[in-house]
């Protein structure tokens, strides 16, 4: 079964078999399809509400049409992405297709909508194979390029001066892009790198050779659920005291409230955090607190931000969708408030933007935060771009 939330926001649940191709006269529509059951399905929730928060900062109407949201869970499974952004090509008649957890399920989910020039707008996941060689006139990245925040962390543990780090991340496409970005940057000895399986619960075995390899500090990336068991595990072999702990992904506003203590001195590198200093991030954040009652995430802010470029993007071609061309050119332009600040796409449409040192700290009436520590990089890209063709 597949759940599709209307204008309205009422709620119908049909068969895919069931699809009905699009009308001409039918209002901009949206496929938004994520990862939403399993342990992984908070982010792709993270994903939606901000996304809808931007639609609702459009009064409800992006680019001024009526819009509809078609909300499709991806199940983390390529097959199931797939096969969903194929309906949404051939029978929904989708304008754009977004959202997208995991890199693994956009590089198997994607062809459909490129092949058939539909705009694919990723909200987190950023392959390298799409900001090199793969870019593609239709495809949009609002987050990162996976590599990214790694590159960041690379740097950041350059400048402290530690010579010896240890690696961990699960063997996945972003686990394995996470760890080469990192190694891009940074200057020291890899004391040790190991990958998890995808459904591991327990990493008891990887924190004893962690500890065995006595590193002077380890990056490690683990998003949503593995994070939770891979923090909590961290602290309770009481490697908190022994090796400072840097990361991406793996202890930010989706798992924090279930990580708790456990990830208290805990540092991630970032391209946004809910107390950046500015208009646009102060009206995300209270807006978005107020309407979900809880802090929005690095995957709320990207999939906000999608909202906010088709907003615009519509609106600068008065609502004609069938001028590819000029559709193109206005995503290109990213006439947006993001609430990270500087934000533009660089020649392969993924973003040139800033990334950040944040720590999960414990305040006074006893719960856990994120503080950003420092601003590491601005205006900075991906290690891609001379790759893509697009100029």
């Amino acid at each position: 079964m597949i759940m599709l939330l209307n204008r309205m926001g009422s709620v119908a649940l049909l068969c895919m078999g069931a699809w009905a191709p699009a009308a001409a006269d039918e209002p901009l529509k949206i496929g938004f399809v994520s990862t939403f059951s399993g342990s992984a399905g908070v982010l792709g929730q993270h994903m939606y509400d901000g996304f809808m928060l931007g639609v609702d900062h459009a009064g409800g109407k992006l680019g001024g049409l009526a819009t509809d949201i078609l909300k499709l869970d991806d199940q983390f499974k390529p097959d199931v992405g797939l096969k969903l952004t194929r309906e949404l090509v051939e029978r929904e008649k989708a304008n754009f297709i977004v959202g997208f957890v995991f890199s693994n399920v956009l590089l198997a989910a994607a062809k459909p909508a490129l092949d058939s020039q539909t705009f694919l707008i990723s909200g987190n996941a950023g392959p390298a194979d799409f900001a090199g060689a793969r870019c593609s006139p239709y495809f949009f990245s609002v987050s990162y390029q996976n590599d990214f925040n790694d590159e960041g962390a690379g740097i950041y543990y350059t400048n402290k001066g530690y010579k010896r780090v240890y690696l961990l991340a699960p063997n996945y496409v972003t686990g394995r892009d996470a760890l080469a970005g990192f190694k891009r940057t940074y200057k020291g000895e890899i004391a040790g790198e190991l990958y998890t399986k995808l459904d591991q619960v327990d990493y008891s075995a990887e924190l004893a050779q962690l500890r065995a390899a006595k590193p002077d500090a380890a990056y490690v990336f683990f998003p949503g659920g593995f994070g939770i068991n891979f923090i909590k595990q961290f602290y309770q072999a009481g490697l908190r005291s022994e090796i400072p702990l840097l990361s991406k992904a793996t202890v930010d506003m989706t798992n924090l409230p279930a990580q708790g203590d456990a990830a208290v001195g805990s540092k991630e590198v970032t391209h946004w955090n809910w107390d950046i200093d500015n208009p646009a991030n102060k009206r995300f954040v209270t807006d978005f607190v107020k309407k979900y009652n809880y802090t929005p995430s690095i995957f709320s802010e990207s999939s906000y931000d999608v909202a906010q470029l088709i907003d615009s993007a519509v609106r600068d071609v008065k609502g004609n969708l069938s001028d590819k061309d000029a559709l193109r050119k206005a995503l290109e332009k990213a006439q947006i408030q993001s609430p990270r600040g500087s934000f533009r796409f660089n020649s392969n449409h993924f973003p040139i933007h800033a990334n950040y040192v944040i720590e999960a700290v414990k305040k006074g009436d006893g719960t856990v935060t994120l503080v950003t520590e420092q601003k590491l990089r601005d205006e900075a890209g991906d290690s891609f771009v001379s790759h893509c063709a697009m100029k």
